[in-house]
């Protein structure tokens, strides 16, 4: 499976670092940049963990690992967008 821009995908944090998230999507590593999960933003939202499910958005399929957003807002414009395109 490769990740397209836009493509909604469930994901599992494999590896966590200060920066950001390794997470797997059906056997496709991506990345998810630190300010792009909702803890960033809430004190209520816990850190990203190893085992942690997310349900992600792909921001950028050229970069590798391909990087993704967990932000409902990113999921929202991504919606948009797929929705133009059609």
């Amino acid at each position: 499976m490769k990740l397209v821009d836009h493509q909604e995908v469930d994901v599992v944090v494999t590896a966590v670092a200060p920066y950001g998230s390794q997470v797997d999507a059906d056997g496709v590593t991506g990345f998810v940049d630190q300010a792009k999960h909702p803890s960033w933003w809430s004190s209520d939202v816990p850190p990203p963990r190893v085992g942690d499910r997310l349900h992600a958005v792909v921001l950028d399929d050229s970069r590798t690992p391909p990087r993704l957003s967990a932000l409902t807002t990113d999921v929202d414009i991504a919606r948009v967008l797929r929705d133009r395109a059609s």
